[in-house]
């Protein structure tokens, strides 16, 4: 690239010209997860660096920083040093047709392949909200021109949760310290992947594997798929143990039928198809009741922590409330059907 040294001693970037060698790395990447069973999600742009990382990795490091392209591009017009405006509906001149035209070449690169999620931008604040709309829109205007669709995700940069559903994207991932001990039900408007990094998770639960393991069932059963932040998987035995057997339970049920509820089960934390197959999370010992339509069900127990295993209990009869006790100590699963 160049000609001229950008802030970090290295040739400028040219934003007219792509590196092909990045695309072929991310195809690469992308592929190898396809053959391991591994969904991505591709980040198209990062927001949180700009605003909170130290340097190279913040605006100084920015290819749209004045100062690190030929192109005369200047993504801070007002010269704060944060370049938040390249977020914005009111980009400089230049920035738009600079990122569709990378927007672009990404989609090219992994159309072709099953495994792809696209996510607008990581972690951006509020300002960022109508552009965040608009390139979700673009992503899939410029896909449906393409053999496949993929799902587009709009991620943690408001607090106001409705500034996500009712966006155009189609997974969400929500943020808010409320998603650790007692989330919100999810409306089923968006696929809801609660991101431990986005709720603070780390901090609140430290290596408590009681914790980690309550808040993976909580969030499962009130209607979210929960994603670790890799550098928190140190002592989190509890949540990689609850991802597993709720993942278990995902493909055991008929999951595409399941509705999160919190009034048909006095735990609150309830997953059901009523009258054909229930999955109800309790967080603390004891009984606690289910309503339940006329027929007959069966129940099979499961300990979360695997002291017990599962544990097949006697048929009960619906058209009523039923009480249920667990057979064994602590938090319990009970898993329905007729």
């Amino acid at each position: 690239m160049g000609p001229g040294t950008a802030l970090d001693g290295k040739p400028k970037f040219d934003l007219n010209q792509f590196d092909q060698s990045y695309f072929d790395r991310l195809r690469s990447i992308v592929v190898a997860a396809r053959d391991r069973g591994i969904y991505v999600s591709v980040m198209l742009f990062e927001g949180h660096a700009m605003r909170f990382s130290r340097t190279p990795w913040n605006w100084s490091g920015h290819p749209m920083n004045i100062n690190n392209n030929i192109n005369g591009v200047n993504g801070d017009t007002n010269g704060d040093g944060y370049g938040l405006e390249t977020q914005t509906l009111s980009l400089p001149p230049g920035v738009d047709a600079i990122q569709k035209a990378y927007v672009r070449k990404v989609i090219d690169t992994v159309n072709d392949l099953d495994n792809v999620l696209f996510e607008v931008c990581n972690e951006s604040g509020t300002y960022s909200k109508d552009w965040q709309y608009s390139m979700a829109n673009y992503i899939k205007s410029y896909e449906a021109t393409k053999p496949k669709q993929h799902p587009v995700g709009i991620t943690e940069f408001s607090d106001t949760l409705s500034d996500l559903t009712t966006s155009p994207a189609d997974w969400i991932s929500p943020f808010g310290s409320i998603y650790q001990n007692n989330p919100p039900v999810a409306d089923g408007s968006k696929v809801s992947i609660v991101d431990t990094d986005h709720i603070g998770a780390g901090d609140a639960f430290g290596n408590n594997w009681d914790l980690w393991n309550d808040f993976i069932w909580k969030n499962f059963t009130r209607g979210h798929n929960v994603i670790m932040y890799e550098e928190s998987l140190m002592g989190r035995d509890g949540a990689l143990v609850g991802m597993s057997d709720t993942l278990y339970y995902s493909r055991k049920m008929s999951l595409e039928t399941m509705i999160p509820s919190t009034t048909l089960c006095s735990t609150t934390y309830c997953l059901a198809n009523p009258g054909v197959e229930y999955l109800i999370y309790q967080p603390s010992a004891g009984a606690f009741t289910l309503t339940l339509p006329s027929g007959t069900y069966y129940p099979q127990w499961f300990d979360p922590h695997h002291i017990a295993a599962t544990v097949n209990g006697s048929s009960v009869s619906g058209g009523k409330t039923v009480t249920f006790t667990p057979p064994f100590n602590g938090s319990a699963v009970l898993y329905l059907t007729q």
